[in-house]
């Protein structure tokens, strides 16, 4: 019996942090026997937004070195670098002419970057690819055909713009794309240890987000000032802080303290210190062992090269076939 297809796929901007770890990656590592994986790093997609040429470059190695300490196994997974597949800009062409402008207006996340943009500065404007990248991320998804795409909720919208464009699609041409479902997984919702208000993430000052592959004591600094509240520890309603710091030791796997230290919440009798002592191990010995896996793999540059073109071409051959199919189908030579 044939896998269903997975797809997803990861911006190269710079280190994972705990967010995109939990909140993607993990779940990338442990569903690979289940399903045949397809894990792609879009470089295109990164240029939406001011970047530097040479970072950009380092940043997409540098991410494939990251996604393989983590777990991602090229020996079950195609793990592709976007650019190295250029059917995937062709495709997106021909989704331009079967998407609506509505459609794209209607994207929340081109109105949130495009406010990063700071569009209203003289001078400045907003990338017509941060427009239109939603449908690039369509080409992405289903030049694989991909039967499943792992996604938050927050991102569900991207995913039936492609649902959309299929069905299109295929109503015109007759029957080809597979209309792509959303894999929706079990998320721990990660905030900022020194604003429990915003989510974990790089945009912010790096005292709000603890990075992957992060130095124990740089790790052990942020938890320590991490931010709980004030007052009353007891109740059953968790300040956002405290509820951040328990998810962090229960996504490490460490369910027996979790346990114990909810005993002592519900009780009244915690202490934020052992809180953030026990996050702080947790954290410290989950970080610890990617770093060592990650320069391990980083040792060999060579390797990592070949491997970037050799899973790369792996997506190619199946880009082209899909490709070929397309071209027929809308009346362009093949």
């Amino acid at each position: 019996m044939l896998k269903k297809r997975v797809l997803s796929c990861i911006q190269p901007t710079g280190e994972l942090h705990l967010g995109n770890y939990f909140g993607a990656v993990k779940n990338w590592v442990d569903i690979q026997d289940k399903y045949d994986c397809i894990y792609g790093i879009v470089d295109l997609h990164a240029m939406t937004m001011p970047y530097k040429p040479n970072e950009l470059k380092d940043n997409t190695l540098k991410m494939l070195v990251d996604l393989l300490a983590c777990g991602i196994d090229p020996d079950k997974s195609i793990l592709f670098i976007q650019s190295l597949v250029p059917q995937h800009t062709e495709l997106t062409w021909i989704f331009n002419c079967f998407t609506s402008y509505g459609e794209l207006t209607r994207m929340t996340q081109f109105k949130d970057k495009s406010e990063q943009t700071d569009s209203n500065v003289k001078g400045k404007f907003v990338s017509a690819g941060l427009f239109t990248y939603p449908i690039l991320q369509a080409a992405d998804i289903l030049i694989y055909k991909a039967d499943y795409v792992p996604v938050g909720k927050d991102q569900v919208q991207h995913l039936e713009l492609s649902r959309n464009i299929a069905v299109r699609f295929n109503k015109q041409f007759g029957a080809y794309f597979p209309e792509p479902k959303p894999l929706l997984t079990d998320i721990p919702k990660l905030v900022s240890l020194a604003n429990p208000t915003k989510k974990m993430s790089k945009s912010l000052e790096e005292k709000h987000y603890v990075g992957l592959f992060e130095e124990e004591s740089s790790i052990r600094k942020k938890v320590k000032s991490a931010v709980t509240d004030t007052g009353d520890e007891s109740g059953d309603t968790m300040s956002p802080g405290v509820e951040n710091l328990f998810n962090l030791v229960k996504a490490c796997g460490r369910e027996k303290a979790y346990n114990e230290l909810l005993t002592h919440y519900k009780s009244g009798t915690l202490k934020y210190k052992d809180l953030k002592e026990v996050t702080a191990d947790a954290l410290v010995e989950l970080t610890s062992g990617l770093r060592a896996k990650r320069e391990e793999f980083a040792k060999d540059k060579s390797y990592i090269n070949k491997l970037s073109e050799t899973l790369s071409e792996k997506a190619r051959e199946l880009a082209i076939k899909t490709i070929k199919d397309v071209r027929s189908l809308v009346g362009l030579p093949v």
